[in-house]
């Protein structure tokens, strides 16, 4: 017996040891993976001048898919498909407006390290106007032989629409401003889940399969090849490196990996594929018939834009003339405005998370969406047809890098402001060929949709009540623009004005899935946990762990936060920091139950996919 009962202890002490060693090993793990998710220099941080200077750059190629695609899109409405030295204006304008917000919002708006850039989910709402009857391009603009690019006539048909784009962009944005700088954006997010951003995001991508067919139809072969170099770069070589020379005190000289296919896949695939164009061109392989098929892949379609382009451009404010304003427009582009805030605070949230900061306190959240709201009436005030928002891509890249250092986006501003300076970048931008920007757009347009549909992981989708809002609110978002768009007459109340508002919201997809979402989501009783908002709330948390720095740096720059502190009204002030609300915080996170803590945190709202443009 006693024996049996020595034999059972020593058993049971095994037991202990090896729960012991697993838990040290579970531990020893978390802290490794700990570690591993720790950037390497955090937002205050200053990385030496070379690196700064090569990340800088790689952000800029990381944003440069999205970017250039805007102007792209917008110029098949804009009437501008044959006038390429026009189009090329419109990229160095979103270019140097890119640059020049991104350096605003890192200083004086939300201080995280985060790239602005334009936003489809204006585009959307901007192709629907110009899809109106009386915005219809007339049909000579789209026969090349008849387009003289410099005939007045010919400017002031594109101009037109441009400056009533950039009209109801101005004014949209007002609404924007009010909402950040006037601390609303807190309220208004507490309505506005997963089901809601979901449907808006992903109709955003796949209203615009039509422009993306189109491209993609003048040569399958060339868009079906871009395509294919993307999906081998982004996907199965972006963990690949390469072999490059390099040089450190230390080391001397010697090798270093490179993650080039992570780093600029679709600047690649675009590269290759462009070069393969320029091949069949000089050899006469693809046809110079302008009525055959595959013509629009010849790299000399475009002229000699590249020698009619200056060297060195200037956007300015009124370029294109003095705005006007149009109340369909910008009915339509608010719902543009507002799908973009929620996206933003999300991109805050992660972008805080990544560069190893504290969760965006309050008052940075809304100089955050008020500086945006500011850079949107800066893009329309300088005509780039188009707004700003937070660019989701450089958000992913923070975490492929491990350096979240605000003076790498800050360097990266000021390279796309001398970027949108130097017309010959613009112009050689405009003469990829058609087929070629089609194949990009196959994968950008899908990744949005993706990027939209991934916001339902944290929804439990066993639910029959999430089932029937999400399928209801994107199937009524296709079949209501569609039904629209083919009997424009049925919507005359005898008002016009009312009509085009009408018109607009109802044909735009992402507007009708949106508010369907937000409104079911928010009659149709459901939990929190059910809902998704709980899971949502949880994710900021769960991340503390890797958070480097306080909540000052969040703070005004310049000595502007200490000088404000002394003033009492400061604390009536939504977008100001302040002390006193900084220690309440820290007081309330101390004697809140876990719990509880979660539901105070704001959501995230934009799910960050590693595939890096």
């Amino acid at each position: 017996m006693a024996s049996g009962k020595e034999s059972c202890g020593l058993d049971n002490l095994a037991f202990d040891m090896d729960v012991n060693d697993q838990q040290r090993g579970k531990d020893r793990k978390k802290k490794e993976e700990e570690d591993t998710n720790k950037p390497t220099y955090c937002v205050t941080d200053v990385p030496p001048w070379y690196l700064c200077t090569f990340l800088a750059i790689q952000h800029y190629l990381t944003a440069f898919g999205g970017i250039v695609s805007i102007p792209l899109v917008l110029s098949e409405g804009l009437c501008l498909q044959h006038d390429s030295l026009t189009q090329s204006y419109l990229i160095n304008t979103i270019f140097f407006t890119s640059g020049l917000i991104t350096v605003l919002q890192v200083t004086f708006g939300v201080r995280l390290p985060i790239l602005q850039g334009g936003t489809f989910a204006l585009v959307t709402p901007a192709m629907a106007m110009l899809s109106m009857p009386e915005w219809k391009c007339p049909a000579w603009t789209q026969n090349a032989t008849l387009v003289n690019t410099s005939s007045p006539l010919f400017i002031e048909v594109w101009q037109t629409r441009m400056r009533t784009l950039q009209g109801s962009i101005m004014v949209a944005s007002v609404l924007q401003i009010l909402v950040g700088f006037s601390g609303l954006i807190g309220f208004l997010m507490r309505f506005i889940g997963p089901l809601t951003i979901a449907p808006t995001v992903s109709l955003i991508g796949l209203s615009l399969y039509d422009s993306a067919g189109d491209k993609v139809g003048s040569h399958w072969g060339i868009s079906a090849m871009t395509t294919l170099l993307i999906i081998l770069f982004s996907q199965y070589l972006r963990r690949i490196p390469i072999l490059v020379p390099a040089y450190s005190k230390a080391k001397k000289l010697h090798t270093s990996k490179f993650y080039i296919f992570q780093i600029m896949p679709i600047l690649l695939g675009i590269s290759v594929s462009w070069l393969v164009c320029y091949l069949l061109t000089i050899y006469d392989v693809l046809p110079s018939d302008p009525a055959q098929y595959g013509h629009l892949a010849r790299t000399d379609v475009k002229g000699d834009v590249l020698n009619k382009a200056s060297w060195f451009t200037f956007p300015y404010p009124g370029q294109w003339g003095m705005p006007t304003v149009s109340l369909a427009g910008v009915f339509g582009m608010m719902a543009g405005i507002i799908c973009s805030m929620a996206e933003s605070v999300g991109d805050y949230h992660a972008c805080a998370r990544l560069s190893g900061a504290p969760a965006p306190p309050k008052h940075a959240i809304s100089r955050g969406i008020g500086v945006e709201g500011l850079g949107s009436l800066l893009a329309g005030a300088f005509g780039t047809g188009n707004g700003t928002t937070s660019f989701s891509e450089n958000v992913a890249a923070l975490g492929i890098t491990k350096v979240g250092s605000r003076m790498v986006i800050l360097l990266s501003g000021v390279f796309m402001i001398l970027i949108g300076m130097l017309g010959k970048i613009g112009a050689i931008f405009t003469t990829i060929p058609t087929p070629v920007v089609g194949g990009m757009f196959l994968i950008m347009f899908g990744v949005i949709t993706a990027a939209g549909i991934s916001n339902l992981q944290s929804t439990d989708m066993n639910s029959s009540r999430n089932i029937f809002v999400f399928g209801f609110s994107m199937f009524s978002a296709l079949v209501i623009p569609n039904w629209i768009m083919k009997n424009p007459d049925f919507l005359e109340t005898g008002v016009k004005e009312v009509d085009q508002v009408l018109r607009i919201l109802l044909t735009t997809h992402m507007f009708i899935g949106g508010f369907l979402g937000f409104f079911l989501d928010n009659t149709i009783p459901g939990t929190k946990s059910e809902r998704g908002l709980l899971a949502w709330n949880k994710v900021h948390l769960e991340d503390s762990s890797y958070t480097l720095t306080t909540e000052e740096v969040y703070d005004l720059p310049f000595g502007i936060t200490s000088c404000l502190s002394s003033q009492s009204w400061v604390r009536y002030v939504p977008f100001c920091p302040w002390n006193g609300h900084r220690s309440e915080n820290r007081s309330e996170d101390n004697q809140m139950p876990q719990g509880r803590r979660s539901e105070q945190l704001p959501h995230s709202t934009r799910v960050i996919y590693e595939l890096a443009f």
